[in-house]
């Protein structure tokens, strides 16, 4: 994965090891931007004098910025540096890992002078399919989410929210137990019909 995001980098005439400054300046300028007080921003990779983004956003420090973050020591402290929100990633991140990151990260934010229990958090991308057919549940697993993520069906699994109403809430409720609040979902297919599902046979059985 990281040669080939390497070489994504090299066909745009980017250095692949100035990403992360490179993201880290941008954050810095986008808040500018949304920002009608803001001084010019000037960085080593970008600059801005008097372009600005309008009409301007109704906060006046600018919308909220979330940084995503698998989980890393350097991705969480750019959270707690640089965001007004982590978003971890619910493909990569299992409840003992969520718990796990989110106590360095309020470690992280007391460190910048930030309040850890009012820093947002969420899962983002956690794919959704409900069925009772076991059958259908293994042709999703199998067929469609192991090849497109390039991990083996048994790592997915354990991962997304694909099967019987009661293993979904099952997961969800482990994840809840470790401080998750917030997850966004991505239906596989059948988007409203998934929804619709999601809301009358999930949302009732997990703890309020």
């Amino acid at each position: 994965m990281s040669c080939r995001v390497a070489r994504d980098y090299a066909l745009a005439g980017i250095a692949f090891e100035e990403r992360w400054k490179r993201f880290d300046e941008a954050v810095q300028m986008l808040r500018c931007l949304l920002c009608p007080d803001a001084p010019p921003f000037s960085g080593h990779f970008y600059a801005w004098e008097s372009t600005r983004l309008e009409p301007f956003p109704v906060q006046q420090s600018g919308p909220p910025i979330w940084i995503g973050s698998w989980g890393s020591d350097a991705g969480l402290r750019r959270v707690a540096r640089l965001g007004d929100g982590w978003l971890g990633s619910a493909f990569h991140i299992t409840p003992e890992a969520f718990a796990n990151g989110l106590a360095r990260l309020h470690v992280f934010l007391e460190q910048v002078g930030k309040e850890p229990e009012a820093f947002p958090h969420a899962l983002g991308t956690m794919f959704l399919y409900l069925t009772d057919d076991q059958r259908r549940a293994e042709e999703v697993l199998g067929g469609l989410l192991s090849p497109t993520m390039g991990r083996p069906a048994e790592f997915v699994r354990e991962r997304v929210l694909v099967g019987s109403a009661h293993q979904c809430v099952d997961k969800l409720a482990k994840l809840q137990a470790v401080g998750v609040r917030k997850v966004f979902l991505w239906p596989v297919a059948d988007n409203a019909e998934q929804l619709a599902k999601f809301h009358d046979e999930v949302l009732p059985q997990l703890p309020q």
